[in-house]
């Protein structure tokens, strides 16, 4: 694939992902009441709920400093991906940095405008658009709209368990959005495929190794060719046996 498909694919990807996770939160917070399930399976939910922090509805950091923070990131991802899409990165290595510019993006649209274009939410009632500068925020504040939730397994915990006997458990109680998916997919799968990628992670232009005289490759590429020019030349005048 040339470096222009793939900066295209790239680009197309990230939008397409970064749409649909709109997508998806507009429509529950604005057609789901707070805390409100639907049921799609015993271990499947659509649960919706708010919140001011990390993915899967961690919250331990300044709400200002965490949104910043994530701004930060996307830059940095994004110019590292353009350099990969200039070197001749593969494929698979451009999806998933893709994919993870896409899932960190998408909880800052969340924070940047959600506080400033929508009511609060509440179990009482549902949320709804306003004028911009009308909403339950402001800018950076707004919260994140969770909504995928799988308790795989719920069962409780036996009675002689310290501390938690006769509680409930839940296995992966976590609820997440489009956005955080995409990030961890797009992170363990490039642990298990592109180890080689991340271990020569650098953000700026790769400069030529230098070989054990301490000449880079650029050098002595220069050199053979003017070599393979001077011995050109002199078989040029030989005289014929």
């Amino acid at each position: 694939m040339t470096k222009k498909k793939t900066a295209c694919l790239a680009v197309v990807l990230i939008i397409a992902l970064m749409v649909v996770d709109q997508v998806i939160k507009i429509w529950v917070k604005t057609n789901m009441h707070l805390y409100e399930s639907i049921w799609i399976a015993d271990w499947f939910q659509i649960h919706f709920i708010e919140n001011n922090g990390m993915a899967f509805g961690l919250s331990f950091i300044n709400k200002y400093v965490l949104t910043i923070f994530r701004i930060v990131a996307v830059v940095v991802i994004g110019i590292y991906l353009r350099n990969q899409i200039r070197r001749g990165a593969r494929s698979i290595y451009v999806v998933l940095l893709s994919m993870l510019l896409a899932g960190a993006a998408g909880n800052i649209i969340d924070c940047m405008f959600y506080g400033e274009i929508f009511t609060a939410s509440s179990p009482s009632y549902i949320s709804y658009l306003v004028p911009f500068g009308h909403g339950y925020s402001g800018f950076l504040t707004g919260k994140v709209v969770d909504m995928f939730y799988f308790p795989l397994i719920v069962t409780t915990w036996p009675e002689w368990m310290p501390f938690v006997g006769g509680e409930e458990f839940v296995f992966f109680s976590p609820v997440f959005n489009f956005a955080d998916a995409c990030v961890s997919v797009s992170v363990i799968a490039l642990f298990l495929f592109c180890r080689k990628e991340l271990a020569t992670l650098t953000i700026g232009d790769e400069k030529p190794k230098a070989d054990a005289d301490g000449h880079n490759e650029a050098d002595s590429s220069s050199s053979e060719s003017e070599a393979d020019s001077t011995l050109s030349e002199a078989t040029s005048h030989t005289p014929n046996a």
